[in-house]
């Protein structure tokens, strides 16, 4: 295996749209427990 020279890893892009999506899902996610455990509604 190759080692990455310190040009080479400075032009690797991370995937921050994936990122931002993860956390916006996980902090809705959680948002739905809570609201769930402080107003528990009935199913219709």
């Amino acid at each position: 295996m190759k080692e990455l020279e310190k040009k080479e890893l400075m032009k690797i892009n991370g995937g921050g749209w994936g990122i931002g999506i993860a956390v916006g899902a996980g902090i809705t996610f959680l948002i739905g427990v809570i609201d769930g455990f402080v107003r528990p509604l009935k199913c219709r």
